[in-house]
Protein backbone atom coordinates (compact mmCIF):
# COMPACT_ATOMS: atom_id res chain seq x y z
CA UNK A 1 0.00 0.00 0.00
CA UNK A 2 1.29 3.73 -0.33
CA UNK A 3 2.51 5.75 2.24
CA UNK A 4 2.22 9.68 2.42
CA UNK A 5 4.89 11.27 4.20
CA UNK A 6 5.09 14.26 5.23
CA UNK A 7 8.60 16.31 6.04
CA UNK A 8 8.71 19.21 7.88
CA UNK A 9 11.71 21.02 10.05
CA UNK A 10 10.79 21.79 13.60
CA UNK A 11 9.91 25.59 14.59
CA UNK A 12 11.49 28.67 15.30
CA UNK A 13 14.11 28.71 18.18
CA UNK A 14 16.06 32.08 19.37
CA UNK A 15 19.24 30.31 18.14
CA UNK A 16 17.48 30.43 14.86
CA UNK A 17 16.58 33.99 14.66
CA UNK A 18 19.98 34.92 15.88
CA UNK A 19 22.02 32.89 13.45
CA UNK A 20 23.40 30.84 15.51
CA UNK A 21 24.68 27.30 14.84
CA UNK A 22 22.79 24.63 16.96
CA UNK A 23 23.33 20.94 15.66
CA UNK A 24 22.96 17.63 17.50
CA UNK A 25 24.87 19.50 20.59
CA UNK A 26 22.51 21.94 21.36
CA UNK A 27 18.88 20.97 22.64
CA UNK A 28 16.95 24.31 22.24
CA UNK A 29 13.28 25.04 22.77
CA UNK A 30 10.79 26.86 20.31
CA UNK A 31 10.62 30.30 20.96
CA UNK A 32 7.34 32.59 20.89
CA UNK A 33 7.03 31.93 17.02
CA UNK A 34 8.22 28.89 16.86
CA UNK A 35 5.25 27.94 19.14
CA UNK A 36 3.03 30.06 17.01
CA UNK A 37 4.77 28.00 13.66
CA UNK A 38 3.50 24.73 15.46
CA UNK A 39 0.18 25.82 16.20
CA UNK A 40 -0.38 26.91 12.79
CA UNK A 41 0.74 23.73 11.25
CA UNK A 42 -1.43 22.14 13.62
CA UNK A 43 -4.58 24.28 12.30
CA UNK A 44 -3.35 23.57 8.50
CA UNK A 45 -2.96 19.17 8.88
CA UNK A 46 -5.00 18.22 11.78
CA UNK A 47 -7.70 16.98 9.55
CA UNK A 48 -4.55 14.89 7.63
CA UNK A 49 -5.22 11.59 8.98
CA UNK A 50 -1.88 11.34 10.79
CA UNK A 51 -1.60 7.40 11.95
CA UNK A 52 2.10 7.93 13.95
CA UNK A 53 4.69 10.50 14.06
CA UNK A 54 8.38 9.91 14.21
CA UNK A 55 10.99 12.92 15.72
CA UNK A 56 14.77 13.56 16.66
CA UNK A 57 15.70 13.26 19.93
CA UNK A 58 16.04 16.64 20.09
CA UNK A 59 13.35 18.54 22.32
CA UNK A 60 12.37 21.32 19.73
CA UNK A 61 11.25 18.55 16.81
CA UNK A 62 8.64 17.29 19.89
CA UNK A 63 7.49 20.77 20.77
CA UNK A 64 7.17 21.25 17.06
CA UNK A 65 4.71 18.13 17.20
CA UNK A 66 3.23 18.76 20.53
CA UNK A 67 -0.45 19.64 19.30
CA UNK A 68 -0.68 16.52 17.89
CA UNK A 69 0.62 14.61 20.66
CA UNK A 70 -1.95 16.00 23.13
CA UNK A 71 -4.81 15.04 20.50
CA UNK A 72 -3.60 11.35 21.27
CA UNK A 73 -1.06 10.38 18.35
CA UNK A 74 2.08 7.84 18.59
CA UNK A 75 5.58 9.93 18.65
CA UNK A 76 8.51 7.67 18.31
CA UNK A 77 11.89 9.03 18.84
CA UNK A 78 15.06 8.25 16.68
CA UNK A 79 18.66 9.52 16.94
CA UNK A 80 18.71 9.07 12.65
CA UNK A 81 16.68 12.07 12.61
CA UNK A 82 19.13 14.23 14.86
CA UNK A 83 20.56 16.88 13.49
CA UNK A 84 23.93 17.19 11.64
CA UNK A 85 26.58 17.95 14.48
CA UNK A 86 28.24 20.83 13.41
CA UNK A 87 31.69 20.41 16.40
CA UNK A 88 33.56 23.21 17.45
CA UNK A 89 30.96 25.66 16.23
CA UNK A 90 27.89 24.61 17.95
CA UNK A 91 26.47 27.18 19.84
CA UNK A 92 28.53 29.89 17.94
CA UNK A 93 27.93 32.58 15.60
CA UNK A 94 29.15 33.94 12.30
CA UNK A 95 32.98 35.55 12.77
CA UNK A 96 36.08 34.83 11.71
CA UNK A 97 36.25 31.17 13.29
CA UNK A 98 33.60 30.33 10.45
CA UNK A 99 36.07 30.21 7.65
CA UNK A 100 36.64 26.47 8.18
CA UNK A 101 32.97 26.28 8.51
CA UNK A 102 32.43 27.50 4.82
CA UNK A 103 34.71 26.06 3.24
CA UNK A 104 33.66 22.64 4.62
CA UNK A 105 29.78 23.40 2.93
CA UNK A 106 32.05 24.67 -0.30
CA UNK A 107 33.83 21.03 -0.66
CA UNK A 108 30.27 19.04 0.27
CA UNK A 109 28.83 20.93 -2.99
CA UNK A 110 31.54 20.00 -4.72
CA UNK A 111 31.29 16.31 -3.82
CA UNK A 112 33.27 15.93 -1.23
CA UNK A 113 31.15 14.68 1.32
CA UNK A 114 33.08 12.72 3.71
CA UNK A 115 34.51 16.52 5.28
CA UNK A 116 33.36 17.47 8.59
CA UNK A 117 34.03 20.31 11.37
CA UNK A 118 36.35 19.03 14.30
CA UNK A 119 34.57 17.30 16.29
CA UNK A 120 31.38 17.06 13.83
CA UNK A 121 29.81 14.69 11.72
CA UNK A 122 29.70 14.65 7.94
CA UNK A 123 27.06 14.29 5.72
CA UNK A 124 27.86 10.22 5.31
CA UNK A 125 27.90 9.79 9.38
CA UNK A 126 24.57 11.45 8.62
CA UNK A 127 23.11 9.51 6.19
CA UNK A 128 24.32 6.08 7.75
CA UNK A 129 22.52 6.78 11.20
CA UNK A 130 19.71 7.51 8.81
CA UNK A 131 19.31 3.98 6.99
CA UNK A 132 18.20 2.78 10.29
CA UNK A 133 15.56 5.11 10.51
CA UNK A 134 14.59 4.56 6.45
CA UNK A 135 13.98 1.07 7.14
CA UNK A 136 11.95 1.57 9.93
CA UNK A 137 9.99 4.06 8.38
CA UNK A 138 9.69 1.90 5.46
CA UNK A 139 8.29 -1.30 7.28
CA UNK A 140 5.99 0.06 9.65
CA UNK A 141 1.93 -0.70 9.59
CA UNK A 142 1.14 3.10 9.36
CA UNK A 143 0.84 4.60 6.04
CA UNK A 144 -0.14 8.32 6.88
CA UNK A 145 2.71 9.29 8.56
CA UNK A 146 4.37 12.73 10.15
CA UNK A 147 8.36 13.52 10.44
CA UNK A 148 9.50 16.10 12.24
CA UNK A 149 13.53 16.89 11.31
CA UNK A 150 16.15 19.65 11.01
CA UNK A 151 17.78 21.79 8.29
CA UNK A 152 20.51 19.38 7.45
CA UNK A 153 19.14 16.25 8.69
CA UNK A 154 16.24 17.03 5.91
CA UNK A 155 18.22 17.68 3.06
CA UNK A 156 20.45 14.68 3.84
CA UNK A 157 17.46 12.55 4.05
CA UNK A 158 15.75 13.66 1.18
CA UNK A 159 18.79 13.03 -1.69
CA UNK A 160 18.83 9.76 0.43
CA UNK A 161 15.23 8.81 -0.18
CA UNK A 162 15.47 10.06 -4.03
CA UNK A 163 18.53 8.25 -4.38
CA UNK A 164 20.64 11.33 -5.29
CA UNK A 165 24.13 11.96 -4.58
CA UNK A 166 24.55 13.99 -1.31
CA UNK A 167 26.18 16.65 -2.56
CA UNK A 168 22.75 17.81 -4.32
CA UNK A 169 21.39 18.45 -0.67
CA UNK A 170 21.44 22.07 -0.92
CA UNK A 171 18.52 21.69 -4.01
CA UNK A 172 16.42 21.34 -1.17
CA UNK A 173 15.77 24.51 1.00
CA UNK A 174 13.43 25.17 4.00
CA UNK A 175 12.41 27.41 6.70
CA UNK A 176 11.41 26.90 9.71
CA UNK A 177 8.34 24.86 9.42
CA UNK A 178 8.68 23.87 5.96
CA UNK A 179 6.74 20.79 4.21
CA UNK A 180 8.03 18.43 1.67
CA UNK A 181 5.41 16.12 1.35
CA UNK A 182 5.98 12.66 -0.46
CA UNK A 183 4.71 9.28 -1.76
CA UNK A 184 6.11 5.84 -1.47
CA UNK A 185 5.44 3.21 -3.31
CA UNK A 186 6.94 0.21 -4.73
CA UNK A 187 9.99 0.94 -3.15
CA UNK A 188 10.19 4.38 -4.54
CA UNK A 189 9.87 7.93 -3.00
CA UNK A 190 8.66 10.74 -5.39
CA UNK A 191 8.21 14.44 -3.70
CA UNK A 192 4.65 15.43 -4.65
CA UNK A 193 5.04 19.26 -2.12
CA UNK A 194 7.77 21.12 -2.64
CA UNK A 195 9.00 23.26 0.50
CA UNK A 196 5.39 24.48 1.20
CA UNK A 197 5.68 27.07 3.80
CA UNK A 198 1.83 28.66 2.85
CA UNK A 199 0.83 27.34 6.62
CA UNK A 200 3.46 29.54 7.83
CA UNK A 201 3.98 32.68 5.72
CA UNK A 202 2.40 35.02 8.32
CA UNK A 203 5.51 34.15 10.63
CA UNK A 204 8.39 35.38 8.40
Amino acid sequence: MEKHIYLIRHGETDFNKQGIVQGRGVDSSLNENGRLQSQLFFDAYNNAGFEKIFVSNLKRTYQTIEPFALSGIHIEKHAGLDEISWGVHEGQSDGDSFKRFYEILHLWKSGDISQKIDGGESPVDVQQRQLEFLEKLITTPENNILICSHGRAMRILLCTMLQQDLKEMDSYPHRNLSLYKLNFNEGVFRVTLFNEIQHVESTF
